[in-house]
C-alpha cells in the first residue's frame, strides 16, 4: 500500500471539533467505533500532540514493548 493511501485512512476521518460546554472533546461515534474506544480511554500527551487510546489496549501495548526490553537507540535517550 502506498503512503498516499495510508494518509487518506490516517487522516480521511480527522474532523475539527469544539470543546462543548464542560470542556470536552466530543469523538464521533464512528470514530469511537473503528478504534475501539469505549467507556475507558487515556489521553497521552505527546510533546506536540495527544493520543486517545482505548486504555486495555494501551496497557497490551505498553506490555509488549517492556517485555522486548529497551532498544539500544534509546540507552542515551533523556527528555
Amino acid at each position: 500500500m502506498s503512503a498516499r493511501a495510508w494518509q487518506r485512512i490516517f487522516l480521511g476521518n480527522a474532523c475539527d471539533v469544539e470543546l462543548d460546554s464542560a470542556g470536552r472533546v466530543l469523538i464521533s461515534p464512528e470514530l469511537r467505533t473503528a478504534v475501539g474506544l469505549d467507556k475507558e480511554v487515556m489521553m497521552l500527551g505527546m510533546g506536540t500532540h495527544f493520543e486517545i487510546w482505548n486504555a486495555a489496549k494501551l496497557a497490551e501495548d505498553e506490555a509488549e514493548a517492556v517485555s522486548g526490553g529497551m532498544p539500544d537507540v534509546l540507552s542515551n535517550f533523556s527528555f
